[in-house]
């Protein structure tokens, strides 16, 4: 029958407590929240706590999540994100509402607004300089391999052109300040660019996030035609594998100590002074232990400047990065972070954008 929680929720838990009996599934504590705001569709009754009539039992023993997984999701595609635990409440609501509330993957028609190659429309964007956010059009087009934004509404020419090759979207809530708030990262003259946007409609910034999904799974497609759908989409949007703040120190390590917004995507480390500036103030390469990479826990002897007594030290091949964390928790989390990205082998494309990669120090 199937009892783990049908949106993926109860990863590595134990069996849901929760239950929607009008269609025959099992669900998590949080997931019940959202299928309660679906009375329509979804009917909760605790497992252990209310009242079951022997139909209801009778339905939840002859369906269960296995059979509402073949059912709802038979025509799914494989670039669409499906959540788990770890992710924020808007797209854990918008993938309950797609499955069950709309049959988007029981209706192919309805997967048209993320699924058509072409999507434009207007989100709030953040200004660069003065922190404001204010609408601005967005048109995506895999034709032209290219997410593009318009300053103004008559505008012929686009204020920025991200090609679909180097894009990334996250949803980052909190760091924005907004419960629909998206980050949308490339990359201009071999550097990390972010945007932060966000739509009053839930399932509007959703759609956009898997349209960039779709643009990118078509793509990716091209560029490797030998690849297996399941190769492809880890590689459609990924989240950052760690943020927080470090203090830092400059190459001659004679400097003070500064705070900096760090972030960890994939190999690269940048840093920021602030969460939500468009541009780094430097970016550092994170290669594998192969290759003469490895973190350090402490800072060296002679290091000093640095507030916070917590130190990580990062050998590359032609330098040291110093850093301090403000609590060991932090130091720790940051240590495995850093030795995830550092044990595991280089692929060959990693070995350009090393050769190429260039970090203001």
């Amino acid at each position: 029958m199937g009892s783990s929680c049908s949106a993926q929720c109860w990863v590595g838990s134990a069996d849901p407590d929760w239950a929607s009996h009008s269609l025959g599934i099992f669900i998590c504590l949080n997931c019940s929240g959202i299928h309660r705001n679906i009375p329509q569709v979804s009917k909760v009754k605790s497992v252990r706590l209310d009242d079951w009539d022997d139909a209801q039992v009778e339905f939840m023993a002859s369906n269960g999540n296995n059979v509402a997984k073949a059912k709802y999701e038979s025509k799914m595609p494989p670039f669409y994100y499906k959540p788990t635990f770890l992710d924020c409440q808007l797209l854990r609501e918008q993938w309950i509402r797609a499955k069950y509330e709309r049959k988007e993957f029981i209706h192919s028609e309805k997967q048209e607004p993320y699924s058509a190659g072409y999507r434009e429309g207007f989100l709030w964007k953040r200004g660069r300089d003065n922190g404001q956010f204010l609408s601005r059009k967005f048109v995506l087009s895999e034709r032209e391999g290219a997410l593009k934004y318009f300053n103004r509404n008559d505008a012929k020419e686009p204020k920025a052109i991200m090609k679909i090759e180097h894009l990334n979207a996250t949803f980052q809530p909190a760091k924005i300040g907004n419960p629909h708030g998206l980050q949308i990262t490339y990359l201009k003259d071999n550097s990390t660019r972010n945007i932060f946007v966000y739509h009053e409609d839930g399932k509007e910034i959703v759609d956009w996030f898997n349209a960039i999904r779709a643009a990118r799974f078509h793509y990716l497609q091209v560029a490797f035609p030998g690849a297996s759908d399941a190769d492809l989409v880890p590689k459609l949007s990924r989240n950052y594998l760690k943020e927080g703040y470090m203090e830092k120190t400059g190459p001659k390590q004679t400097e003070g100590f500064k705070k900096r917004w760090f972030t960890m995507d994939d190999r690269r480390l940048m840093y920021f002074k602030d969460p939500l500036d468009a541009f780094a103030r430097g970016e550092v390469f994170i290669g594998s232990k192969e290759n003469s990479y490895k973190v350090l826990e402490g800072l060296p002897p002679s290091t000093q400047g640095n507030h916070w007594q917590h130190g990580i030290t990062i050998v590359t091949p032609d330098r040291k990065f110093l850093f301090a964390c403000e609590t060991e928790d932090d130091q720790l989390e940051w240590i495995t972070t850093f030795q995830k990205v550092i044990s595991r082998p280089m692929l060959p494309q990693e070995y350009a954008v090393e050769a190429h990669f260039k970090h203001k120090p």
